[in-house]
Formats: C-alpha cells, sequence, structure tokens
C-alpha cells in the first residue's frame, strides 16, 4: 500500500490486477485499485474534483479529469475517512498513475490541491 499525506489529507492506495477483466492476447489488462481518503484536518473536507496521469509501460500516456470519485463528492469532517474503489484498463503488463483531488475547506470555502502518490500495477507473474 502506498501513502501520502499532503495538505491535511491521506490518501491510501492499494492496487489488485483482475485476471478475470484482462485479455492478455489482446493487450488488455484490468486493474482495480482501493483508495482511502482521511482527513487529519480540524475542519470539514469535500472533494469536488479528480485530475488523473495515467501511464503504460510503453510510454502510452492519459489523463482523466472530473467531478468527484464513483459519482460522489465526498464530505469528509475531521478525522473521517471514506474509501472506494475504482479501475484502471491499461495495453501493458505495467503502468502507473498519479495524480490531485480539488478539496474545498468547508469552514473558510477556499479550494485546495491534495496530492494522490504514484502507485505501479504491474501483472503479478512480471514481478519474479
Amino acid at each position: 500500500m502506498i501513502s501520502k499525506l499532503s495538505e491535511g489529507v491521506q490518501i491510501s492506495v492499494e492496487t489488485f490486477y483482475q485476471p478475470d477483466y484482462s485479455n492478455p492476447v489482446n493487450n488488455e489488462f484490468m486493474f482495480a485499485y482501493r483508495i482511502s481518503i482521511e482527513n487529519h484536518n480540524s475542519f470539514p473536507v469535500q472533494l469536488h474534483r479528480r485530475h488523473w496521469h495515467i501511464f503504460d509501460s510503453n510510454g502510452e500516456y492519459r489523463e482523466v479529469e472530473g467531478e468527484g470519485v464513483v459519482g460522489q463528492q465526498p464530505l469528509l469532517e475531521a478525522g473521517q475517512q471514506f474509501q472506494y474503489v475504482s479501475g484502471c484498463n491499461l495495453r501493458t503488463e505495467m503502468g502507473k498513475m498519479f495524480g490531485k483531488y480539488v478539496m474545498e475547506n468547508m469552514n473558510n470555502k477556499i479550494t485546495f490541491e491534495v496530492n494522490i502518490p504514484a502507485f505501479e500495477m504491474i501483472v503479478p507473474y512480471k514481478m519474479n
């Protein structure tokens, strides 16, 4: 598990290869990732947007940007945690992602960015 604290918000990421949804013969590799967002601030925060940078090991690069995560814009009180699972498809057996969330301090209505640490997605048999 990868974890990073920025702007008082801790982001932890765990990845899982999804062999049942992958087709290596056609260069289709599916990964799931579980993200935990924990508010260590003394004020409530709300997640508004996400921005991902996704890299395949063949040099392919793409960006994904949009509102919220998995259809939600979670509000986290001080000390609260929110967890979700999403997925990413790659054209190679290895890749990585990183990004940021745009969040709002609900007390003063100021938005700020929280870094999502870089994490790797690797088909298990590639690690041997």
